[in-house]
């Protein structure tokens, strides 16, 4: 039971890495997870038995093509949307109720009640690094397991590796054009920021481009 339980742990553990770094071959998963990549290839092909990972093959200078894994959408349910089935529901209801229009001015309400509640949590005359590190931390709060990544060119890379809302998103894309105009209002007009990966459509993250004007 003991060994059956470390096991279900360690894979617990690569499904959570592959969520946050993507694709990566056994030999990265075993220096993280200090164990051989022997050991490694057992639980990644016991996730594959379950269809929770694929991989993709990329060609190496030298030797064999390595095997980069990579989590299926089945991976999902460790990582679960919010209330996804209550909300669909709620929405449609609403729909019904108010019309698209009617909907459209809620989902107003909604934008401007989160600008107000990051404006709150904003850093305000910080540097934009420390105002985007602090919404990342809401963000990851909420369940979007985000990050800030400074880029050499003096620009930032928001990402957020999980939506914890994507059933409802896809079902409601307005919902999405809403969060990238909150980023730009809590940011101010002195930022340009640009959503240039998207989980909607089909990559890993969700992903902004934000520049200083």
């Amino acid at each position: 039971m003991k060994a059956e339980s470390t096991s279900v742990r360690t894979r617990r553990v690569i499904v959570q890495y592959l969520k946050q770094e993507g694709a990566t071959d056994a030999e990265t998963l075993a220096s993280h997870l200090n164990i051989t990549a022997m050991a490694v290839r057992q639980h990644i092909y016991a996730l594959q038995k379950e269809g929770l990972v694929t991989y993709q093959k990329e060609a190496r200078p030298m030797g064999r093509p390595a095997k980069l894994w990579e989590l299926t959408p089945a991976a999902d349910r460790f990582f679960p949307d919010r209330y996804a089935e209550l909300t669909l529901g709620l929405i449609n209801s609403m729909k019904e109720a108010f019309g698209e229009e009617g909907f459209d001015r809620l989902l107003e309400v909604r934008t401007r009640e989160q600008i107000q509640a990051y404006r709150a949590i904003m850093p305000r005359h910080a540097p934009l690094q420390q105002q985007l590190e602090a919404l990342a931390v809401q963000r990851t709060e909420e369940g979007y397991m985000a990050e800030v990544t400074a880029q050499a060119d003096g620009t930032f890379l928001l990402a957020e590796k999980h939506c914890p809302i994507c059933a409802v998103a896809t079902a409601c894309t307005g919902l999405c054009r809403m969060e990238l105009e909150i980023f730009q209002t809590v940011l101010g007009n002195d930022v340009s920021i640009e959503r240039i990966e998207h989980i909607l459509a089909d990559d890993r993250r969700c992903v902004y481009l934000v520049i200083s004007t």
